[in-house]
């Protein structure tokens, strides 16, 4: 049934492709005949999140400044799933040890969503990251400006109830994991 809903290229234009984003202009013929023109398509890279654990319970975060929005903000720890990676297991794996110093028991998949699926073609990955110890000798990423705090569980529910997350998508992430940890009860 979806098919009778699909779009069909007759062309595409490339805009603009440097190394974070990729814009192309499509036109589209849909199914009744009728043509779209332009339809902007952006392609960036597939990213990765988690909402990481230590072992003593400890929820990991991260303070970034966000230029987009002037903002500096609460978010997950993760990042892009670079061409290197085998999956986005090993992605969050190496962002996770990069970004905080640590390194984790268990490392599960809680699945993906569209930033935008209109025009967007990358996903986040989520995950939930158990078991964390932090390596002192795990040499941090210098090109990310972050700084790394820890957060009891309750504390991560309340910047959650008072909207201190500005990124959706993490959001959503933090919805599945805390879904998962028994934290959010879906009928």
């Amino acid at each position: 049934m979806a098919r009778l809903f699909s779009w069909k290229t007759i062309s595409s234009q490339q805009l603009l492709k440097d190394k974070w984003i990729d814009v192309r202009a499509d036109v589209c013929e849909k199914p009744d005949g009728s043509i779209i023109e332009p339809f902007y398509v952006y392609r960036f890279p597939d990213y990765a999140c988690a909402l990481a654990i230590t072992k003593d319970g400890k929820v990991i975060l991260e303070r970034m400044y966000r230029h987009g929005l002037g903002i500096t903000g609460v978010e997950l720890p993760g990042g892009c799933v670079d061409a290197a990676d085998a999956s986005p297991a090993v992605a969050i794996a190496r962002e996770l040890r990069e970004e905080t110093g640590y390194h984790f028991e268990t490392i599960e998949y809680l699945g993906h969503i569209s930033p935008n699926p209109t025009t967007n073609t990358n996903l986040m990955h989520m995950f939930l990251a158990k078991g964390g110890e932090f390596d002192p000798l795990q040499p941090l990423d210098a090109e990310e400006d972050v700084e790394t705090f820890l957060v009891t569980m309750d504390e991560l529910v309340n910047l959650l109830q008072t909207q201190q997350f500005a990124q959706s998508m993490q959001v959503t992430a933090l919805f599945f994991a805390l879904q998962k940890l028994g934290r959010i009860i879906v009928q």
